[in-house]
């Protein structure tokens, strides 16, 4: 039936067979014709080609293995030209037969005296000590001897205990000289003893070298080569390149093989299965370079690459979000890119407290990324007369500026370049002004008290040569936007997948993508049938149209299996702190947020100014803008105090400025379980919380 259902239905035989019949018949010909594109038909068969063999190396690790080693072993030898196996067969799987085989693990332990016997038979002969590993008792090996059920003999030099029924192979094969009193039936020639004692130890090893065979017998290497391949001849044993990290051919018995095919499949699919939420949260830190060894003027030119077109808040881009990824991070190395032409600034819209929105941009590819123009600024006559000035290229200072359009009143100008800023209209060859701007406030810095003057509020400041220290540097007109939308959407997709590795939807919406996450989607599904992207269910939970490249999805895995085999103990857990809207931060995009028990009042969200402490991709910690009200996650010690550490380093280091914690989940602080892990940490007391200073 399955026969007839492929052949006739599906695959429509007979109709091959009548058109065939037409064609001989010359009721049917062949037209060749030349097309500009191929039909609907041809191309489905084309892009099932590129994608299924083109770019099949493009597969993530994990399912390439699979894929391997499902094939029958001699066609994989055939393929390969021998069963190199080497990169696939799986190295703990490997080690869990071999201690199998060997009767070592707990389940095939020997249990008495018939075990032991069992034993002797199936391994052959062993010493005291090997027997004992194996469950033995030496009371039990004295029985069985006086029972005439088992011998002692000299194999390579060392006492052995051997089953009665193997006298005659050893003696024959290796010239063991017997104990008095073995039966006569256990002394008759057998065939090929060396064949039978070189199988059986081929049976209850996993993949090994000729010398190994060689040093368990003190035989020569060439007669237990000669005996492998009389094995080999009848089908028994194969030989390859078989044990992960090994070198040199290897020699193993076939059904062996197979077992260790089949558990190396099973692991191997097993990695394939969705990873959980956990293991991306914590592999996007790692993927975005949080916390690596990037340094100097390169190293933030990557980090721009990788974060080109996301808003971030600018009180955060050189206070958490670029140090936590280039070490030892200074300005000069954002403004020497800047002033080289490389890397480019615009404005994503203005904050409270003199904090914004801003997003880096490389020079070559910043019409494809820059934000859309924003159509929430006024339009005065100053703004018209600023645009004007630059609309012919070049950059101004501030003063060239002022000079040019004719204005004397410096406050109005400096408001009008910022509206144009935060707009998307102008940019700056340096970041000096935003920090200037930002220095006494910003939503993630601390808010300064204003000085107050000696006498008063003293006479009005008159316009100074330069001009005031917010409008540093050269203003200039950003590049034209690509207005081709294919082009920015194929421009837009390159960059999720750079920056997130696995592209999900809640990520897409997070970064309020024009068009959301349907404009990137077509790009993505076409960036899979070319193989430049797989599209799969990588990380349960978060619905299958997810998209990522092979080498982030096999890091994730490789992440999360090593987590799970992680067995250190649970004490200096690795903290990452972070901006809540710092794209390394998946909660509240591609993850949601993590429900809590209890209703605190406060609700955590990606807002400019709050923090997140994730300890081992688990959310611990979430710091509301000002550090007043935090909110936990979990009060076992050995994930809250390494966050609430990791939360005073950072304001140790001046890059939140003083916090004082009034409130920790809806209580006060000093009430609650986080109180001793924030005291433990450095804070003091006061009348108002718990403070820390830097």
């Amino acid at each position: 039936e399955t026969m007839r259902e492929c052949l006739q239905d599906v695959f429509d035989l007979p109709g091959l067979v009548g058109l065939m019949r037409d064609v001989e018949a010359r009721r049917v010909r062949f037209v060749e014709v030349e097309t500009a594109q191929p039909s609907p038909f041809a191309r489905s068969l084309l892009f099932g080609y590129v994608a299924q063999f083109l770019y099949e190396g493009d597969s993530p690790l994990a399912e390439r293995r699979a894929q391997a080693l499902s094939l029958d072993s001699s066609l994989l030898a055939e393929l390969l030209g021998q069963a190199e196996l080497r990169e696939l067969l799986d190295l703990d799987a490997v080690l869990s037969l071999e201690r199998d085989l060997q009767r070592l693990s707990d389940d095939r332990r020997s249990r008495d005296m018939e075990g032991v016997a069992d034993l002797l038979r199936l391994l052959g002969p062993l010493s005291t000590a090997e027997a004992i590993e194996r469950g033995a008792e030496p009371g039990w090996l004295a029985e069985l001897e006086e029972a005439r059920r088992a011998i002692r003999v000299r194999v390579a030099g060392e006492e052995r205990w051997a089953a009665v029924e193997d006298a005659g192979r050893l003696r024959d094969a290796l010239g063991t000289p017997l104990p008095v009193g073995v039966p006569e039936a256990f002394l008759e020639p057998v065939r090929d003893p060396l064949v039978d004692l070189v199988a059986r130890y081929a049976r209850t090893h996993t993949p090994f070298h000729v010398n190994a065979v060689a040093e368990r017998f003190s035989l020569g290497a060439a007669l237990v080569q000669q005996a492998l391949e009389r094995l080999a001849a009848a089908g028994r044993v194969v030989h390859g390149e078989f044990l992960p990290g090994g070198a040199g051919t290897e020699w193993c018995d076939a059904e062996v093989l197979r077992t260790l095919r089949r558990r190396s499949l099973a692991a191997l699919r097993r990695e394939v299965e969705p990873v959980s939420a956990d293991a991306l949260a914590r592999f996007l830190p790692v993927w975005q370079h949080v916390g690596s060894n990037l340094r100097g003027p390169h190293g933030v030119l990557r980090i721009v690459e990788q974060l080109q077109g996301a808003p971030i808040p600018a009180s955060a881009l050189e206070s958490l979000v670029l140090p936590s990824r280039v070490t030892g991070y200074a300005p000069p190395m954002l403004d020497e890119l800047c002033a080289a032409g490389d890397v480019l600034w615009a404005g994503h819209g203005s904050l409270p407290g003199s904090d914004g929105w801003v997003s880096l941009h490389l020079a070559d590819s910043a019409p494809l990324t820059l934000p859309e123009l924003s159509g929430d600024a006024t339009m005065t006559p100053l703004h018209v007369q600023v645009l004007a000035a630059l609309a012919g290229g070049g950059a101004f200072f501030f003063r060239q500026l002022s000079d040019a359009i004719g204005s004397t009143a410096d406050p109005e100008l400096v408001a009008a370049l910022w509206d144009l800023l935060w707009t998307g209209h102008l940019t700056n060859d340096t970041l000096a002004p935003l920090r200037t701007l930002i220095g006494a406030g910003g939503a993630h810095r601390a808010k300064r008290p204003a000085p107050r003057g000696r006498y008063g509020r003293g006479r009005p400041a008159m316009p100074s040569r330069t001009g005031p220290p917010t409008v540093a540097g050269r203003w200039s007109l950003l590049p034209q936007r690509e207005t081709d939308t294919t082009r920015r959407a194929h421009s837009l997709a390159e960059t999720l997948l750079d920056r997130h590795g696995v592209v999900i939807r809640g990520g897409v919406m997070s970064e309020r993508a024009p068009g959301g996450f349907a404009a990137v989607y077509r790009v993505l599904a076409a960036f899979e049938e070319t193989g430049r992207c797989r599209r799969g269910y990588f990380v349960e939970g978060l619905g299958a149209a997810q998209f990522a490249l092979p080498g982030a999805v096999d890091r994730m895995r490789a992440m999360a299996t090593a987590a799970e085999r992680d067995d250190r103990p649970q004490v200096g857990t690795r903290a990452v702190l972070l901006a809540a809207t710092d794209p390394a931060n998946p909660f509240g995009a591609a993850l949601p947020w993590p429900g809590r028990g209890e209703d605190s009042g406060h609700k955590p969200g990606r807002k400019a100014g709050a923090l997140v402490v994730l300890v081992d991709g688990r959310l611990v910690l979430y710091v509301e803008r000002g550090g007043r009200t935090l909110l936990t996650w979990s009060d076992e010690p050995h994930l809250l105090q390494p966050a609430v550490d990791a939360l005073a380093l950072a304001v140790r280091e001046g890059h939140l400025g003083k916090i004082t914690v009034e409130r920790a989940d809806g209580v006060g602080v000093l009430d609650s379980t986080l109180g001793a892990a924030l005291e433990s940490a450095g804070f003091h007391a006061t009348s108002r919380g718990l403070r820390l200073r830097s």
